[in-house]
């Protein structure tokens, strides 16, 4: 079923009441997500402040320490990270760090550094479901081709190939033996291995979960004519109620690696068990708005505003809009 219209739902009008908030975005990107979510922040009452981490800056001439663009040195009472810019390994390094510097400063962030420096690195994400427990294909992931080649000796299984640090599907491989292993230096020297899993029934078929800390908040199943099923290769996406096991696998993934909200890709092995694929820290949600029934923009903004409240009433802070 397709939904409506992003209809604004008629609750917690008042939620962010007095709260300047930084939301950033990729600079200089006309952004649907972010231009969504700031209408629903407005429509709670909250005053946002629209910008980009390559516009910020370390300044110890600040009582803060911190210069975020429409804040005259003060902090915000919360920050979105909608998406970081692309950038060399100096400019992500000092992005991340000026989040990392935030939430030392007291600040909420979603998602904090942390959590985008464990979803942006799939071996990081995968270790980290593995240590907690949760279902997910066998993986290797090593540097150099002499490593790739000891463990491909004499395999019996087809391989899926992944980016380290990528999303949408683009750059992924099927390698069924050895001798299809990519050259190094298409891969970076890094090989991530991780174990194919066939179709149940026949279909290609996963499923895209959004969820935050405080629910799911809506999820699709995505089928394609090939094993590759993203929104964004061809794959054709349908709304799905998620069950019991699907909505406890999604939050303990999340919490796994600490994400306030995330985008969980799940699978369903040829057993029938359910297994984490991904976990995706800014996660795009418009091929699932298209056939979800939820405004989800609405949902992640008052489930935002909601820890960003209780954080700040930890704290004991007043909003930096009273006191402006």
């Amino acid at each position: 079923m397709r939904a409506s219209a992003e209809k604004q739902p008629d609750t917690q009008p008042g939620l962010g009441d007095g709260l300047h908030l930084a939301l950033l975005i990729e600079e200089g990107r006309g952004e649907w997500h972010a231009r969504r979510i700031v209408r629903s922040l407005e429509a709670m009452g909250a005053r946002v402040t629209v910008s980009s981490l390559p516009h910020c800056a370390f300044d110890t001439g600040l009582e803060s320490g911190i210069d975020i663009p429409g804040f005259q040195g003060r902090l915000p009472d919360g920050v979105f990270v909608r998406s970081i810019s692309a950038g060399t390994l100096e400019q992500i390094t000092f992005r991340l760090g000026l989040l990392h510097a935030l939430r030392e400063s007291g600040v909420r962030v979603w998602n904090d550094a942390r959590a985008i420096e464990r979803c942006v690195d799939k071996s990081q994400t995968t270790f980290l479901l593995h240590k907690n427990g949760i279902p997910t294909p066998r993986t290797r992931v090593c540097e150099t081709l002499p490593h790739a080649l000891e463990y491909t000796e004499g395999l019996d299984r087809p391989l899926v190939l992944k980016p380290l640090f990528g999303s949408q599907g683009k750059g992924i491989g099927m390698i069924a033996q050895q001798s299809e292993l990519p050259a190094p230096e298409t891969v970076d020297q890094m090989y991530y291995m991780q174990d194919y899993v066939p179709p149940k029934d026949g279909f290609y078929e996963d499923w895209r979960v959004l969820a935050t800390r405080h629910r799911v908040v809506a999820a699709m199943t995505r089928r394609g004519t090939t094993w590759v099923t993203n929104i964004h290769q061809g794959g054709k996406a349908r709304v799905h109620l998620p069950d019991d096991d699907m909505a406890r696998i999604s939050m303990a993934a999340m919490r796994a690696v600490d994400a306030d909200y995330a985008g969980i890709d799940l699978i369903r092995s040829a057993s029938g068990e359910l297994q984490v694929l991904e976990v995706n820290s800014n996660p795009a949600w418009r091929g699932l708005q298209g056939v979800a029934d939820v405004n989800i923009a609405w949902a992640i903004a008052e489930d935002f505003l909601k820890t960003v409240v209780a954080h700040r009433a930890a704290l004991h802070v007043p909003a930096v809009a009273a006191i402006s």
